[in-house]
């Protein structure tokens, strides 16, 4: 019987690369808020689990930001038809109320999303947020947030190195 594309997927495409980050994990975070001036560097723990049979996986984080507790979920799948990555992000600072769809392509090491941020408040122009995840290896992963200016000025964000714990 032939495989169908998930399974093949699962086996030797952009699902197993997800599925390879299933696992618990500790690390650092580091945060700007300037371009080029840390604001801050705090202990970091995310445990990855599977989420419908591999479809999609959940990144449960928690940390902290100026000494006060932060966390965060995001939902991260690959969308066969579209050949695209797709997550949903929320966190208790960066995001307020607000869920942040993003997608974007497999990368060399990885994998990067895009979204876009913003308030009425502030006027209509949008802010981009790209994120991009680096596989070091089997144990250590490199999350890196940048923020985009409607203009298009790029700055690092936030780096999250992690490290497997189980």
């Amino acid at each position: 019987m032939a495989k169908g594309k998930f399974e093949i997927s699962l086996e030797e495409g952009s699902h197993k690369i997800l599925a390879n980050l299933i696992g618990e994990w500790k690390g650092a975070t580091k945060t700007w808020f300037e371009k080029d001036v840390l604001a801050d560097e705090s202990e970091t723990h995310g445990k990855i689990t599977s989420l419908l049979g591999n479809r999609f996986i959940s990144y449960d984080y928690q940390g902290s930001l100026d000494s006060k507790p932060l966390e965060g979920k995001m939902i991260i799948g690959f969308d066969i038809p579209y050949q695209k990555f797709s997550s949903s992000w929320v966190d208790s600072f960066h995001m307020g109320t607000q869920i942040m769809l993003s997608s974007g392509t497999k990368t060399a090491d990885g994998f990067s999303v895009f979204g876009q941020y913003g308030s009425p408040e502030y006027g209509e122009q949008l802010w981009g947020w790209r994120t991009d995840f680096a596989m070091v290896n089997n144990d250590e992963i490199v999350i890196s947030a940048y923020n985009i200016s409607p203009d298009g000025e790029e700055a690092k964000a936030t780096e999250t190195v992690l490290k497997r714990i189980l």
